[in-house]
């Protein structure tokens, strides 16, 4: 087979994680060599594009109406075709270079488990238009798992839930294969947006998604704590003026409540549904934790208050996803076995 020839001679296969909010991508033989936002900056009076990644979220909410910066990805999939393979092609030509003989990249891409055939073929079209020779698409959770270091290939029941920006993806993996999964398009994204209409709705005060963000990072909490926590914020109200507010954990605890919620319903349901012998090996190991939404403070404390089983994070969240996407370039037959494709 072509991927048998080609996957193991070349160093320039890669792995992508495509993320709502941030795109990885790991560099066979080098290690996760790039993390950047998945925003790209266009100049829409002439269609050029300005800036892809760090650059473009530098600009988010600071634009004139000529420039627009754009996130190309929502909940997981693809909504703009065109930007999202401009930005793949950014970002594959950063990693790999100009080569003018460099073999195009085999390429693995890590996907919500929800994906529909339709968003697939947008995924691996994009990919290639990008420059990519094949590809491969792997579903989130189980590269997070392989990432985890999980030994997803046994008899035992590995439970992975994936919070990223757009996506939370739960899935119970046994023998190299997802037994239960579930997708939901409630992760990241969707506590920065419930922040962002608390303090419209209590403040009257408008605030943008980075600010938002910053908030949730420094405030947000899954669980009321009892030490409260103060923060100053700034937005513009609602006759248009630039004002400042005092907000407090428990006013974003609050806020977070229905978003952090619906993941924790999600994680139980998935429980649910897992054969006993499967929900055994998960009570005895627990539940691991992946991607940048579940790094919401307490979010594990509170998953293990609602089910009653352990949490544990995999030792790099944020990478999780790339990191097990990078030891799926060295396994052929693991590639074969769990591709989506």
């Amino acid at each position: 087979m072509i991927l048998g020839r080609f996957l193991r001679p070349f160093s320039s296969n890669i792995g992508i994680d495509l993320g709502t909010a941030n795109t990885a991508v790991f560099l066979e033989g080098k290690g996760i060599v790039l993390y950047e936002p998945s925003i790209v900056a266009i100049d829409v009076k002439t269609n050029k594009i300005l800036a892809v990644g760090k650059e473009a979220k530098e600009m988010v909410g600071k634009t004139p109406e000529n420039i627009q910066a754009i996130r190309p990805l929502r909940d997981g999939v693809i909504t703009d075709f065109e930007v999202t393979q401009a930005m793949l092609t950014y970002f594959i030509k950063k990693v790999l270079g100009r080569a003018l003989f460099r073999p195009k990249p085999i390429t693995v891409i890590g996907v919500p488990t929800g994906i529909t055939p339709v968003e697939k073929r947008a995924v691996v079209d994009a990919a290639k238009s990008a420059g990519a020779r094949e590809v491969y698409l792997i579903a989130e959770p189980m590269a997070a798992a392989i990432g985890a270091g999980l030994p997803i290939e046994e008899p035992i029941g590995n439970m992975i839930v994936d919070i990223g920006g757009g996506t939370t993806d739960i899935a119970v993996i046994s023998l190299a294969g997802i037994v239960v999964s579930n997708s939901l398009r409630i992760a990241g994204d969707e506590m920065n947006e419930a922040i962002m209409q608390y303090i419209k709705r209590k403040l009257h005060l408008l605030i943008g998604e980075q600010t938002a963000e910053r908030i949730k990072i420094e405030l947000g909490s899954a669980l009321l704590e009892d030490e409260e926590q103060e923060m100053e914020i700034r937005g513009r109200d609602m006759t248009g003026l630039p004002r400042t507010a005092v907000i407090t954990s428990s006013m974003i605890a609050e806020a977070l409540e229905d978003t952090v919620n619906s993941i924790v319903n999600a994680v139980r349901t998935t429980l649910e549904r897992t054969p006993p012998e499967l929900a055994s090996d998960i009570a005895q190991r627990g539940i691991v934790l992946a991607g940048g939404g579940s790094l919401l403070k307490n979010l594990d404390k509170k998953i293990e208050q609602e089910t009653g089983i352990r949490c544990v994070y995999a030792d790099e969240p944020l990478t999780a996803v790339a990191k097990g996407l990078g030891k799926v370039l060295e396994n052929i037959d693991l590639i074969r076995r769990i591709s989506m494709e």
